[in-house]
């Protein structure tokens, strides 16, 4: 072939291979031209790893057998279920050769131009390096199959590739067995049909979105009758038993009570929201895991694989799940709130995390999505987080509305210890170090924010607002809080903290809080989990208060 046009057209995702070997100056002169690609501020970030080993390509293969098992299941439909079936989707075993294409993030350890808007940049110059690789390869006369449908986490373990390292996915490379009628397979199946012509529109006017600054100062105008705190503390007291003698219950009653203005206080239609997002901070290496585990514990949570889908369920919660700033596109059909700011906050090492705008939109998001819940009847809603990285977040916040130094709001996190942990810390001390903004709460949020955080910031205001009862989860949804507090101290009233986590820091910001938490299990898995599990000693000091017998109606003597 000598023209472009007839390469791009004849390029092929191949999944039928001949035995043939693939000799190295064909595998050298595709890789030569993926490094002719695009390269965001000429990082030269793209990586490539050689599969030969009949073992480690059986490895690959089980992986691939594994998920896809599970993406049989993704449909309902018996029909389109069993064509699914039929699809021969890799050929991971069956290629000469595999090849790993990925990008090393560790480039955004240093200011990198052309993030700025979105880490990922690097990683679509990786996918420009994959395109290359194809058309070389097709022009060669050899084809490319692109094996996606992996569990990305088990795939960088088994083959050891460092943390830094994001593969795209699993190349198979070789000698194409057919040439699919010139058409692609999924089309040459009838799977489903490419479009004819490129889907184009052109763009002549700007739209005008106007957010609204949120307040700095919040006035609770509600005044508590003391007739009503009189009559609420006498029927407490009055049950049969010793006065106090139920502890934390009776505490919780009377804030129950209190906050639903109820002497007979019924927990409605409780909802856990999980707010989830990615934070730039991640690339300096500050977490156990890589920032792509955020994008897979959210699919986690879509399938009702989380810890806290099983114990929502147990106590029969509502769970809804928030994507605030993940980076990563989630299908527009999953059960998924989508109230994402960017892809991702940026590093606070060298920029600020996000602009005041997208910490004006943080704010109308968490009130909008806590309005909506509280529409359907909830008056109690239990916040929760998920986002790798978001414990140096919180810590760096912690320490700057706390006044308390950095090394004692600095935690393990996801598991990040000894040398790992000094170093997390240190980093978080040089960023702090950094910031020459002013000691305005604006400002320092903006700065070191994360979306998740200052959306569920926003999101209990709005739960007060609501006179709702507000579950906090761990350290966390504590930062959070601390927020809110510091824009309406008067928050702590509807407040309940669920649990002590094991985050070292937690148990000092509840100290400063001034809050004592309902249990202490060593939890610091963070997703709400706190809250539901929290949650049935809710509903007992509920019951205890509706339905347990008084002194007057049991017949019982009083002391």
């Amino acid at each position: 072939m000598s023209h472009l046009d007839d390469i791009l057209k004849s390029r092929r995702d191949t999944r039928h291979f001949t035995t043939d070997s693939v000799p190295d100056e064909v595998i050298e002169k595709a890789l030569q031209a993926g490094h002719w690609a695009p390269s965001v501020g000429l990082t030269d970030a793209t990586r490539y790893y050689i599969i030969k080993s009949e073992e480690v390509k059986k490895a690959v293969k089980d992986l691939f057998l594994d998920y896809n098992k599970k993406a049989e299941e993704l449909t309902d439909n018996p029909e389109q279920k069993e064509r699914y079936k039929s699809l021969k989707l890799e050929a991971i075993e069956e290629a000469p050769i595999g090849l790993i294409i990925a990008y090393d993030r560790s480039v955004l350890n240093q200011f990198t131009i052309g993030t700025v808007g979105s880490n990922e940049a690097v990683k679509f110059s990786s996918v420009c390096a994959a395109q290359n690789i194809w058309l070389s390869l097709t022009e060669q006369g050899y084809g490319m199959g692109w094996v996606s449908i992996l569990n990305y986490y088990q795939f960088k373990k088994i083959l050891d590739l460092p943390e830094n390292i994001e593969p795209l996915g699993y190349f198979c490379i070789g000698k194409p067995a057919t040439n699919y009628d010139n058409q692609p397979m999924l089309q040459q199946l009838h799977w489903k049909q490419k479009s004819e012509a490129p889907n184009c529109t052109e763009i002549k006017n700007i739209s005008e979105n106007y957010i609204p600054d949120f307040p700095l100062k919040s006035q609770n105008e509600e005044i508590t009758n003391n007739d009503f705190i009189t009559l609420l503390q006498e029927k407490i007291d009055s049950k049969t038993k010793p006065i106090g003698a139920l502890g934390t219950l009776e505490t919780l009653a009377f804030q129950i009570a209190t906050v639903l203005q109820s002497l007979n206080p019924k927990i409605t239609n409780p909802n856990i929201v999980v707010f989830a997002a990615d934070h730039g901070i991640a690339n300096h290496g500050v977490s156990a895991y890589p920032q792509d585990v955020t994008r897979q514990m959210v699919g986690n949570f879509l399938e009702g694989g989380a810890a806290i889908n099983v114990f929502c369920k147990q106590n029969n919660i509502e769970l809804s799940i928030v994507d605030a700033g993940v980076n990563y596109d989630f299908p527009t059909n999953a059960k998924l709130i989508n109230a994402k700011i960017a892809k991702g906050t940026q590093s606070f090492l060298h920029v600020s995390a996000m602009s005041q705008t997208e910490l004006q939109l943080c704010f109308e998001k968490g009130k909008s999505i806590v309005n909506d819940i509280a529409q359907t009847g909830c008056n109690c809603i239990g916040f929760g987080e998920m986002g790798i990285g978001n414990t140096s977040t919180a810590s760096v916040l912690m320490s700057l509305l706390t006044g308390l130094p950095i090394e004692e709001c600095v935690g393990k996190g996801t598991g990040v210890e000894n040398s790992k942990l000094l170093e997390k810390q240190n980093l978080l001390k040089k960023a702090i170090e950094n910031y020459s903004g002013p000691a305005e709460l604006k400002e320092q949020l903006a700065y070191f924010g994360g979306f998740e955080i200052i959306q569920m910031a926003s999101g209990m205001l709005t739960a007060f607002e609501n006179k709702m009862i507000i579950l906090v989860d761990g350290f966390i949804c504590s930062v959070a809080f601390l927020i809110a507090s510091k824009i309406n101290p008067d928050i702590i009233k509807n407040a309940i903290f669920s649990h002590c986590s094991a985050e070292q820091a937690h148990q000092k910001l509840l100290d400063f809080l001034d809050a004592k938490p309902i249990l202490n299990l060593d939890l610091r898995l963070g997703e709400g989990t706190g809250c539901a599990i929290a949650f049935p000693i809710l509903k007992s000091a509920e019951v205890f208060l509706n339905e347990m017998a008084s002194f007057e109606s049991a017949g019982v003597s009083r002391k």
